[in-house]
């Protein structure tokens, strides 16, 4: 853990470096959740670079204990998680700017998180989940045949993580690469609107795709930022990337995506 806490220090010492600090910035941090490939790291990062702001990155001491922490009450989970930022910001010498903390699985602690910090702002990632599956396949995180590990020590491959239903572990071990892809879009996004909806904006990553400067808008308004110096970093997304699926998905890899995540596709307008 010591070593996880010193990795993170260190890259937001080096974010942070001749940022001027705001006013109030330990209580108005940001939070950017979703599933993983869905954007995530790119508005962190566009955030991150906005005077006043800071990217902490995926905080790997935070990632780390993100399943013990989802088994605590909330009025338990918030004052470790808290901690554990504050630390980082402490030893980052970072603790006049606000932070920006990108962990995709942030999602399943959003209750205690928006406990430990009540003027916090959420941004989630929503992603359409077959671009999402296409990412995910072209890393092989959730492979039969993959080996190594995250950055905390967790595991790739095909068995079951903490996020999945207990009464499905089997058919998730079984299943295909695809339909795992699909089955993890799902229960991000799903767990992501368990904030408060006031504090949670929801960022298509498609519409961000078609008009950042709309989106630079909205969001520097949602998180209480300047739009123009926002818009000019959101340009940067890689708006090639919407609609890979119809050519690097197999009908067979679809139709596995589809059978997980169609219903909240189409709840969310996407088929």
């Amino acid at each position: 853990m010591l070593r996880l806490y010193g990795g993170a220090a260190a890259r937001v010492a080096r974010r942070g470096r001749r940022k001027e600090g705001v006013e109030d910035a330990t209580e108005r941090p940001v939070f950017v959740v979703g599933s993983p490939r869905s954007g995530t790291t790119f508005m962190a990062g566009a955030l991150g670079r906005q005077p006043g702001f800071v990217d902490l990155g995926e905080v790997g001491p935070l990632k780390a204990s993100i399943e013990e922490l989802v088994e605590l009450p909330v009025e338990d989970a918030a004052p470790r998680i808290r901690r554990t930022l504050e630390r980082v910001r402490r030893l980052g010498l970072a603790r006049r700017l606000r932070a920006v903390e990108q962990t995709p699985e942030t999602s399943f602690v959003l209750p205690a998180v928006l406990r430990a910090y009540p003027h916090a702002r959420v941004v989630h990632m929503v992603r359409d989940a077959r671009d999402v599956a296409c990412s995910l396949l072209e890393k092989g995180w959730l492979a039969s045949d993959s080996s190594g590990g995250d950055d905390v020590g967790a595991r790739y491959g095909a068995h079951a993580r903490p996020w999945v239903e207990p009464d499905r572990i089997d058919e998730f071990n079984a299943t295909t690469e695809a339909r795992r892809a699909g089955w993890a879009w799902r229960r991000y996004l799903a767990a992501a609107r368990t904030g408060a909806p006031q504090a949670t904006l929801e960022v298509r990553y498609e519409q961000l795709a078609a008009d950042p400067d709309a989106a630079a808008v909205e969001i520097a308004h949602h998180i209480e930022s300047e739009a123009a110096p926002l818009a000019e970093a959101l340009r940067e997304v890689h708006a090639e990337s919407v609609g890979r699926w119809r050519r690097d998905l197999t009908p067979e890899q679809l139709a596995d995506v589809e059978a997980e995540a169609g219903p909240l596709l189409d709840e969310l307008g996407y088929r």
